[in-house]
C-alpha cells in the first residue's frame, strides 16, 4: 500500500507595513513620542528642574535608537544562496580553494604553538624563560618612589627576598 505525499514550493512569506518586527517597531516609536514628550515638558512646562525633563528626554530617544537598530536588522533579507555558506552548505567551486586556505591556516598556527613548546614556554607567558635548576641568575631590582629617587639592588647569589608594603 503506497500514498502519495503533494508537497508544496516553499516561498517566502512577504511582510507588509512595518516588516517582521512589529515589537521592535512599536517600542522605538513609543520611547520617540515619550522621549519627545518629557523634553517638551521640560522645555515650555515652566518648571525649576526644567535641565532634568530635557536631558532625560533626549536619554529616552536615545534608548528608543536600541529598538530602530532590532527593527532595521530584523528586517534585513538575505537570499537563500548566500546563506549557504552559513549552515555548513559550501559551494563546489570555492570547496577547493576554501581546503587550502585552512590547511595553511593550521599548519601555521600548529607550528607557532609548537615553537613556543621547544623554547620551553607557552604562549601566554610572553617571554619569560624560567631558569634551569643548575644554573645561577642575576636578579636587579629597581624601585622608585613618588620623590623621584630610584634605589637599585643587584643579588648575584639567586636570593629571593620578600618585599613588605
Amino acid at each position: 500500500m503506497s500514498t502519495s505525499i503533494q508537497v508544496e514550493p516553499l516561498t517566502e512569506r512577504t511582510y507588509s507595513g512595518v516588516g517582521r518586527c512589529k515589537c521592535s517597531f512599536w517600542f522605538a516609536v513609543a520611547h520617540d513620542i515619550l522621549g519627545v514628550l518629557i523634553m517638551m515638558v521640560g522645555a515650555f512646562g515652566g518648571l525649576a528642574v526644567h535641565d532634568l525633563f530635557i536631558y532625560g528626554g533626549a536619554i529616552v530617544i536615545f534608548f528608543s535608537l536600541i529598538w530602530w537598530v532590532f527593527w532595521y536588522s530584523g528586517n534585513i533579507d538575505v537570499p537563500p544562496e548566500e546563506l549557504e555558506d552559513d549552515v555548513g552548505l559550501t559551494k563546489l567551486r570555492r570547496h577547493g580553494l576554501t581546503r587550502v586556505v585552512r590547511r595553511m591556516s593550521d599548519r601555521l598556527s600548529s607550528g607557532i604553538r609548537t615553537s613556543f613548546r621547544r623554547n620551553g614556554r607557552s604562549g601566554r607567558e610572553g617571554n619569560v624563560k624560567p631558569p634551569h635548576s643548575g644554573q645561577q641568575t642575576s636578579t636587579e631590582v629597581s624601585l622608585s618612589t613618588i620623590y623621584n629617587t630610584t634605589f637599585t639592588s643587584s643579588s648575584k647569589e639567586g636570593m629571593r627576598e620578600t618585599l613588605a608594603i
